[in-house]
């Protein structure tokens, strides 16, 4: 059965109707006649019913309950994060702000660098506040700043403070004893931004499916995915007896990486997350299991395309792109009790075939072959290994 919610001049029509059957005669067709007016206002009535029925309905599920704030008979609630209370992920990842450490030049010693000096970044145009206080007792001090706030807006939180080594940090007034620009040195927080709506909905969905066993695979996905900008994790038992492989794919902003491998802080901060808990205490992966953080793997395919012939070739080669970046990527190691199916570790020439030939077919054009390469050896069929997912490194169209 389907659930429509009909308009307010069907529902108007059907509260016509059934008055004319009611008193047997026909209801008058004047625009403010008694009873159409009266139709018209209990139809809006209804409408409403109809609609807060419905969306009562979508909080019962995780896959499309919201999670704006909602004020039900004076209590605020978020319904999909209320799930994620219930099954244990908690609330969505909040925003992290980067913290660097910069390389000072001192050009007369003595004296203090107070903590809560401005620096603006001069490639991000971000704002960092010192967070200690430094000696000038050297010609190159180091100095700890965490950003501040941003042209966004933001406040300074997520993977726009993010800078690498060398980057130029000026501070915002000139300070006596200092010379204005610094140098980044390293940085010793990565700033993530916000987890995504879906994102964490996937997560409360994973919660449901992978229910905690005290240590299993599922155990170590869930703990290592509460890290800022971490979006995938692949555990494996280790070939050394008493150890776990976690491998983290982390997304571009916070890592740097088009290719989502994560940055050294990051890698620690999945450890320290499968390690203790929110409030440091170690309930969470077992005594006798040695966890080791690493980094996923990107093996890269090419995709020669031969004889299209199409209307359109520039949109329609723009569009198979598009769709072969999506399908490698979509690829991910296949871990038994851990993933769900269909399975998407194997790269297929067949399946690769498919996707063109579907964006082909939909612009009326014909093509002769397709052809997927992995270090130049054709194949077809590829299988992804242990913490390896895939990328498409080119297409050309012969």
């Amino acid at each position: 059965m389907s659930l429509t919610t009909p308009t307010t001049q069907e529902i108007s029509e059907n509260i016509i109707s059934r008055l004319e059957a009611e008193l047997n005669q026909s209801i008058p067709l004047l625009p403010k006649s008694f009873m159409g007016v009266l139709a018209k206002v209990l139809a809006g009535v209804y409408v409403i019913l109809y609609k807060y029925s419905g969306f009562i309905f979508q909080q019962i599920f995780p896959q499309t309950a919201t999670i704006n704030r909602t004020d039900i008979n004076g209590v605020t609630v978020e319904p999909l994060i209320q799930w994620g209370r219930l099954v244990g992920v908690g609330e969505p990842t909040a925003a992290t702000r980067a913290e660097l450490v910069l390389d000072v030049t001192v050009q007369l010693q003595g004296g203090t660098l107070d903590a809560g000096a401005q620096l603006v970044g001069r490639d991000n145009g971000v704002t960092y506040l010192t967070i200690n206080a430094v000696l000038l007792d050297a010609s190159i001090v180091q100095v700890t700043a965490r950003a501040a706030s941003d042209p966004a807006g933001a406040g300074g939180a997520g993977a726009v403070g993010n800078l690498g080594a060398g980057a130029v940090v000026s501070f915002a007034n000139p300070l006596a004893n200092v010379a204005r620009d610094t140098i980044v040195d390293s940085q010793l927080v990565t700033g993530a931004d916000a987890e995504a709506v879906e994102v964490y909905r996937q997560r409360v969905i994973d919660r449901f499916q992978k229910r905690p066993q005290g240590g299993a695979y599922a155990d170590y996905e869930a703990w290592s995915e509460e890290v800022p900008g971490i979006v995938s994790i692949y555990p494996y038992t280790s070939v050394n007896p008493g150890q776990v492989d976690v491998y983290a794919e982390a997304t571009e902003e916070s890592s740097g990486s088009a290719d989502g491998i994560p940055t050294y802080a990051q890698l620690q901060a999945v450890l320290d997350a499968i390690n203790t808990n929110q409030n440091g205490l170690a309930t969470r992966r077992p005594a006798t299991a040695l966890a080791n953080a690493l980094a996923i793997t990107r093996t890269g395919f090419d995709v020669t395309v031969t004889g299209l012939t199409v209307d359109n070739p520039s949109q329609v080669q723009a569009d198979i792109e598009a769709a072969l970046v999506e399908y490698f990527l979509a690829r991910a190691p296949f871990i038994s009790g851990l993933s769900i199916l269909p399975r998407l570790d194997r790269v297929t020439n067949s399946g690769v075939t498919g996707v063109v030939n579907d964006i082909t077919s939909a612009a009326g054009g014909v093509l002769t072959s397709v052809t997927v390469e992995e270090s130049s050896t054709p194949f077809s069929l590829y299988t992804l290994g242990v913490g390896e997912k895939a990328k498409l490194d080119s297409v050309t169209f012969a």
